[in-house]
Parts: structure tokens; sequence; C-alpha cells
């Protein structure tokens, strides 16, 4: 199965463990074979973890990156211990997280964890408001 991607100037993706820059003009890739691809837009850095939820969806792009996810889960499990323990209310994210990363849905696992942030968003915005 191939995936077809294409690229305007400047914009990045990770493939597998390698980023990949265009630095040409609008470029399209047909990418045959299997490898974790993150597009520019949901790739979380370190320096934008900037919170719980952030830090949670940095790990889980390790795991759905690396090729020994396990290696990241000490890391995972003390985030969430601190997160549910703040703010409880996010448990049913961390459900939904947890559950796709056991059964191997790396890439869901990705887009619940922004779920998550945008939930956190939403408590630190009515935190302010109170």
């Amino acid at each position: 199965m191939s995936l077809k991607v294409e690229l305007k100037h400047g914009e990045r993706i990770i493939l597998g463990e390698s980023l990949i820059t265009n630095e040409g003009s609008r470029t399209k890739l047909k990418i045959d074979g299997s490898a974790p691809l993150l597009r520019e837009k949901d790739i979380m850095t370190p320096e934008n973890a900037d919170t719980v939820a952030k830090r949670i969806y940095l790990v889980v792009q390790a795991m759905y990156l690396s090729k020994s996810p396990a290696d990241h889960h000490g890391t995972y499990f003390s985030l969430v211990q601190d997160l549910i323990g703040a703010a409880p209310s996010t448990a049913r994210f961390i459900e939904s997280i947890n559950n796709r990363i056991l059964t191997g849905g790396m890439y869901k696992a990705l887009k619940d964890a922004k779920s998550l942030i945008e939930y956190e968003q939403e408590l630190m915005a009515n935190a302010k408001r109170s």
C-alpha cells in the first residue's frame, strides 16, 4: 500500500526516525512500505511541551516513532498519574489513549492525546475565568 504525501516549501515530516525537510518547491512523495509518519502539524517538540497533556502527547509521539515503545512507558505512566491526580476528569481521555497503546493503535493514541490537550486548554481557560 502506497502513501502519497505532498510537502510545501520548508514543510517537514518525520518518517520513521528521520526528519525530512522540503527545501525546494512543492513536492509530492510516494512512500511504499510501512514506517511511522508524522506531518509537521502533528509534531510536538520538547520546547512546545509546556503542559502535562502536551508532555503526554510528546511521550506518545516518541512511542509511535520508536522501535521500542515500551522504553517510554515509565515516563508516560508517571505523567498520567500526575495529570489524573490534578484533574480527575481527564481519566476518560487517558483510558482511551491507554486502550489505543495496548492494542497497537499508536497513531490513534496520538489523535486522542490531541483531544486531551484541547480538553486541558478548556480546563485552564475555565480556571482563569473563576
